[in-house]
């Protein structure tokens, strides 16, 4: 494993290295003035720690990248043997059927999907905080309403107050497990429960995107209890532990009914592209591959702990790439821009959490620069 990372990272440099060099060749025969150094097309600038979406910068994998190499030679050709293997690699996963299974444009297109089909039967119920940009869809096409529970001191998701707050009004109940942002995990147990019980009164969404980074994905899926007949939607995305955010690949699983019924909106698999999905298949079963970013993101995990609790700061213990920190006193919008003057990426305030600061695990020496960037900061703000 690690020869192939070593293997990739010494391509990555020979190209930057012939790069430099064609440059230097160019900046020979033209005028300091005229030349403008190109802004990088792809990832963050150089220098630029970028903390702030949740990407796993160890992706693609050594097998998804020659995935890639290969499946661009036929990029000439629609994707239909490709969406139906790895449809079948999914299903044949989890005991189901080709048809229990929608791909879509990561999981946001399905998602999207999702809060439509809800949002025209009536509203969306959730925790006060969740990833609820997709589900803003059916306020922004005025279909229905997001409902939200109040706040709890442990940020934690209450399931039985939201077992309870479903009424007629509601359609769907969006459960995002780990959540995002608090990076916090629900006991299996007390989701599985929760899942049937709410799944005879309306749709439940399980939105289980960063459900491979836990240490127990099997565990913590609720997936069983699609091919149980529940009526359950479970998300997944390539976006995050196999890091193919720009690869755009992911996929809900549920009754074969409600995927005809919520394939209706949008072009689902038909935006997906040859690349993506042969990254997507060769990822797929790839343990070795999710084991070491496991690893990775839990040294990173480490690492902020440690800075957090050496700064009189506190951050919710999270199961995720990323973390939930609480700033105290402090607004953290000014202190993502204060951030950000160190050319450290984080992200802002969430809804009303004003003194709630999220960052992401990305590579180590980018962690550092947050951990180094972190008492500078606070000290300036203070």
């Amino acid at each position: 494993m690690h020869k192939s990372l070593s293997r990739r990272l010494f391509l990555q440099g020979a190209t930057a290295a012939f790069s430099a060099a064609t440059m230097g060749g160019i900046a020979a025969t033209a005028s300091a003035k005229e030349i403008v150094r190109p802004k990088p097309l792809y990832g963050p600038p150089p220098g630029v720690a970028r903390l702030n979406a949740n990407e796993n910068p160890y992706g693609p994998s050594p097998a998804a990248l020659k995935a890639i190499m290969e499946a661009s030679q036929k990029g000439a050709y629609y994707v239909y043997d490709s969406v139906a293997r790895l449809k079948e690699m999914i299903a044949e996963r989890h005991g189901l059927t080709p048809d229990h299974i929608s791909l879509g444009s990561g999981s946001s297109a399905g998602l999207t999907a999702a809060a439509i089909v809800a949002g025209r039967k009536g509203n969306i119920l959730g925790p006060d905080l969740f990833w609820d940009t997709t589900s803003r869809v059916v306020e922004i096409q005025e279909l229905g309403e997001i409902k939200r529970l109040p706040k709890l001191e442990s940020m934690q998701i209450d399931l039985d107050a939201m077992y309870a707050a479903i009424d007629d009004t509601v359609s769907m109940v969006q459960v995002t497990n780990p959540n995002n942002p608090t990076g916090l995990l629900i006991d299996p147990i007390a989701m599985r429960n929760f899942c049937i019980k709410a799944s005879k009164k309306c749709t439940v969404l399980a939105d289980e995107a960063y459900n491979e980074l836990t240490d127990n994905s099997d565990a913590n899926t609720v997936i069983p209890l699609v091919k149980q007949g529940h009526d359950i939607i479970v998300a997944r995305t390539f976006s995050k532990i196999y890091g193919l955010a720009g690869m755009r690949v992911g996929y809900l699983i549920a009754q074969p009914e409600k995927v005809e019924e919520m394939e209706k909106y949008g072009v689902g698999w038909y935006g997906l592209n040859q690349a993506g999905l042969a990254a997507a298949i060769a990822s797929y079963e790839d343990h070795t591959f999710m084991d070491y970013c496991r690893n990775k993101v839990k040294e990173a995990r480490e690492m902020v702990s440690a800075a957090v609790k050496e700064n009189g700061l506190t951050a919710l213990p999270s199961v995720t790439n990323f973390m939930f920190v609480n700033l105290g006193d402090l607004n953290a919008e000014t202190f993502r821009a204060e951030m950000e003057k160190e050319n450290v990426y984080i992200r802002g305030i969430y809804r009303d959490y004003t003194n709630w600061s999220r960052v992401s695990m990305g590579f180590l020496e980018d962690v550092q620069k947050y951990t180094s960037a972190l008492p500078k900061v606070l000290h300036r703000m203070s």
